[in-house]
């Protein structure tokens, strides 16, 4: 904290000692963003403690008695080395996007003025980090893995000998203490006084009435000048089990990404076929509500993708009869509450992307289902009771190949 109040008091001291066009002031944030993330949670990490520092600098900026103009600003988005070249390119692009939109909206900062990098895995970051670092396991040996990273091929060479180095305890220590700090976007801001009060030389004044003053051009240094400023990330989709729709028992379900690996998901199915005058029937409905977790490479690089357990909980009824002998699960009339057979059980899948937009889901649940069910045949135009049942069944009570439709900003398969 002291070295930001002295930080404030030189600027304050610089610009009432020395002329105004001598005085170039300048000032960065940087804000931390979670694991396989780009939106920007201001409370996250030490985020808070950053911002407020910044604020109250900029505060003290703004309250000076020379007006002065934000004339350049540089941000810069990076990510840690985990995960796909081509997933850290995408959360550095989003987490630079991210910090533009957030400070665009205390300080109006011009597009023209305004450059972009893009770090991608940050290996020079984590690089000067290691070499702080005297406790780094086989400190020298990653050192000289991280000094032979000139290329994209090198570094994904260098990540797969730093997670085999030395039972993996070097890149584990790595993980734990110096890649969170890559997880970083950083804006770099530069004010200069008010251009009406820096006088013009005479040649500059008398060209300034023959042509228009020439615009700030944006630093073209980066292979990406310009940027897209998205919308929020948002992880949902839409489902329906394939295996239950071609039994004609049309199935759809909703899925949300919670954050943190972990989403909801609700499915509800629905068939009610009948034909009385030949006693066929062909009804079920019913539905369940899971909550996943979702874990590996896959998962990580994207929500709603690759592995995922969870333990799901639903109820259903059914009556299946097709001109012979009829069974009914679940008590005859009422609501779906009073005659339905409850379920339970834990579950295991894969989402597969197969296009920009679309997974196919394959789970299988195990668990248990109890209830009453009923048999009957038809005869002279009634349906006549047989013979009642108790069911407790432990085994498989889900199965599920899934057409997944993905919903939102930022979840398209890459």
């Amino acid at each position: 904290m002291k070295k930001h109040i002295l930080s404030i008091i030189s600027i304050l001291l610089l610009m009432f000692a020395l002329p105004a066009h001598a005085i170039t002031v300048k000032d960065s944030a940087e804000l931390r963003f979670r694991t396989s993330h780009t939106d920007l949670d201001t409370t996250f990490a030490d985020n808070p403690v950053r911002l407020a520092e910044l604020r109250m600098r900029l505060d003290s900026l703004a309250g000076s008695s020379r007006p002065y103009e934000l004339r350049r600003i540089s941000v810069i988005g990076g990510a840690s080395p985990e995960g796909s070249l081509a997933f850290n390119e995408h959360l550095s692009r989003g987490r630079a996007a991210r910090i533009f939109d957030y400070f665009n909206t205390i300080v109006s900062l011009p597009d023209s003025a305004t450059s972009f990098t893009f770090l991608g895995r940050d290996w020079a970051g984590l690089h000067s980090l290691v070499m702080k670092d005297v406790r780094t396991p086989s400190r020298d040996r990653v050192l000289e893995i991280l000094d032979s990273i000139s290329s994209p091929e090198d570094g994904e060479r260098a990540l797969k000998v730093l997670k085999a180095l030395d039972g993996g305890r070097p890149y584990s220590y790595l993980y734990r203490h110096h890649f969170p700090a890559l997880r970083e976007s950083r804006l770099f801001l530069e004010y200069e006084p008010a251009r009406s009060l820096i006088p013009l030389p005479d040649y500059e004044a008398s060209l300034s009435r023959l042509a228009p003053r020439p615009q700030p051009v944006i630093n073209t240094s980066s292979p990406f000048p310009t940027i897209c400023h998205s919308c929020r990330p948002f992880y949902m989709a839409l489902k329906t089990n394939m295996l239950s729709d071609v039994l004609a028992l049309p199935e759809i379900g909703i899925e949300f990404y919670l954050g943190r690996n972990f989403s909801i998901v609700a499915n509800w199915t629905y068939g009610w076929w009948d034909t009385d005058s030949r006693h066929r029937y062909w009804r079920a409905y019913g539905g369940d509500i899971a909550g996943r977790w979702w874990f590996g490479k896959a998962a990580h690089q994207k929500p709603l993708t690759g592995h995922h357990i969870g333990i799901y909980a639903g109820v259903n009824t059914w009556d299946f009869e097709w001109g012979g002998t009829g069974y009914m699960g679940g008590k005859p009339g009422g609501t779906l509450w009073d005659k339905c057979l409850p379920y339970a059980g834990v579950e295991y899948g894969y989402s597969l992307p197969i296009a920009r937009r679309l997974n196919i889901d394959f789970t299988l649940g195990i668990g248990y289902m109890q209830g009453t069910y009923y048999k009957y045949i038809p005869k002279n135009g009634q349906y006549v009771w047989q013979s009642t049942h108790k069911l407790r069944w432990f085994g498989p009570t889900k199965a599920e190949i899934s057409l997944v439709w993905l919903i939102g900003c930022d979840n398209f398969n890459k």
